[in-house]
C-alpha cells in the first residue's frame, strides 16, 4: 500500500476501538487534522500501535482545527493532539489565535503542553499544472494563487515564501485565494487557480490529486534565496525548519511530475509538528505510548511512503524546531522512551 488513505485510516481507528476495548490499559481521547497529511497519519498510527500493544485505546477525532485542539490538551479536555510548534509559541505569548487568552493565561496553558513525537508537515513549494507555463516564483505576478486557509500560520508562511522568493505581495502583485483545507482537493482540479503555494510531502497526495487534471510542475525555492540572510531569519522563527530533499528520494517515478530547481534538490520552509499531551499525563503511560511508536516507525514508513521524508523521530533541534524561541519540551516519559531506544534528546528540549 503506497498511501494511508481515508479508508485505511478508518479501518485503523475501528480496529483500535475494538481491540483497545478488550486489552488497553487506558482510554484516551485524541484530535488531529483531516486525512492526507503527516499530522493525521501520525496520530492514527499512534492509535493503532498503542492498541496493538495493549497500552491504550485512543478515540480519535479527525478533521479538527488544531488551534483549538492544542488548547484542549493544555486545558486537560483532550489527552493527545497533533500540533504545529508555532501554536505553542503563540499560546505562550497570548498572540494570534490565542490573543483572547492574554499573555498570562496563555503562558500558563502553554506550560501544560509536552511533546511525545516530533515530525514535520512538509515544505512549502510552488506547484502548478504544466499547461499554466509557470516555471519560477516570478511567474506568479498577476496570477490567482491558492495560498492556504483564511487564517493561521500556513497562510503567513505561504505569503512569506512568495515574497522572499520573488518579492511579490498578496493583493498587490498577485491575487491570493484562501479556503479551508477540506476544499483544497477540489481547487486542485477545477481550473479556478493558476498556481498553489502549500506544504508538500514527498510523495504528496496533493500532487497526485492535481495530476488528475494534467502534468504537474513543482518549483523549489531558489538556492540563493534559501541560503540568504532573510531566509535564515525565517528559520529562526518558532515552528519553521529548513527542508532540503534530493528529488531522487521524493517518491515520484518521473512521469507527470517535474521538479524545477537550481540542481537536484527541492528546498522549502518546513512546518515543525509534534504530537502533544498534557504535562500531567502519567510518566509510565507517556513512556509506553512513545515506546510503541518508536518500535513501529519502520511499519509507519513502509505503509505511508511520505512519512520517510518528514523527519519522524529526528530530535535534532535544527531539524525538529525544538529549543530556541520554541517553549515546548518533551514529556519526561517520552524522554525516557527515546533515550532507552538509543536516541539523543537535546538538553534544551527537556524539562
Amino acid at each position: 500500500m503506497k498511501h494511508l488513505t481515508r479508508t485505511f485510516a478508518g479501518a485503523c481507528l475501528a480496529a483500535t476501538l475494538v481491540a483497545g476495548s478488550a486489552t488497553a490499559q487506558a482510554n484516551l481521547t485524541a484530535e488531529t487534522s483531516s486525512p492526507g497529511n503527516s499530522p493525521h497519519v501520525s496520530i492514527i498510527h499512534l492509535a493503532e500501535a498503542a492498541s496493538t500493544a495493549g497500552v491504550a485505546a485512543l478515540q480519535v477525532q479527525e478533521g479538527q482545527t488544531l488551534t483549538n485542539s492544542a488548547q484542549n490538551v493544555a486545558e486537560g479536555r483532550t489527552d493527545i493532539s497533533a500540533m504545529p510548534l508555532l501554536l505553542g509559541f503563540l499560546m505562550s505569548k497570548g498572540r494570534g489565535p490565542y490573543a483572547a487568552l492574554g499573555e498570562e493565561k496563555g503562558a500558563a496553558l502553554a506550560g501544560n503542553l509536552r511533546a511525545l513525537v516530533p515530525y514535520n508537515a512538509g515544505a512549502y513549494g510552488l506547484m502548478a499544472l504544466e499547461s499554466e507555463g509557470i516555471t519560477s516564483w516570478d511567474d506568479l505576478r498577476g496570477k490567482n494563487v491558492w495560498n492556504g486557509p483564511p487564517r493561521g500560520a500556513a497562510l503567513v508562511n505561504a505569503r512569506q515564501a512568495i515574497f522572499l522568493a520573488a518579492g511579490l505581495k498578496d493583493g498587490e502583485d498577485y491575487t491570493g485565494h484562501q479556503d479551508n483545507w477540506g476544499q483544497l482537493a477540489g481547487r486542485l482540479v477545477d481550473g479556478s487557480m493558476d498556481a498553489f503555494v502549500v506544504p508538500l510531502t514527498f510523495p504528496s497526495d496533493r500532487v497526485t490529486t492535481m495530476q488528475a487534471a494534467g502534468d504537474v510542475a513543482i518549483v523549489s525555492t531558489p538556492k540563493d534565496t534559501f541560503e540568504s540572510e532573510a531566509f535564515r531569519k525565517v528559520f529562526n522563527a518558532p515552528g519553521n525548519v529548513p527542508i532540503e530533499l534530493d528529488w531522487s528520494e521524493a517518491g515520484y517515478s518521473g512521469d507527470g511530475v517535474r521538479l524545477i530547481s537550481d540542481d537536484t534538490l527541492f528546498r522549502g520552509i518546513g512546518t515543525a509538528f509534534a504530537d502533544v499531551v498534557n504535562k500531567d499525563m502519567d510518566f509510565d503511560l507517556a513512556k509506553a505510548l512513545v515506546a510503541t511508536y518508536i518500535e513501529t516507525i519502520p511499519q509507519l514508513k513502509e505503509r505511508t511512503p511520505y512519512m520517510k521524508n518528514v523527519n519522524v523521530g529526528v530530535l535534532d533541534p535544527a531539524a525538529s524546531g525544538f529549543c530556541g524561541a520554541n517553549p515546548l519540551k518533551y514529556h519526561p516519559g517520552a524522554v525516557a522512551a527515546w533515550e532507552e531506544a538509543g536516541y539523543t534528546v537535546p538538553d534544551c528540549a527537556k524539562e
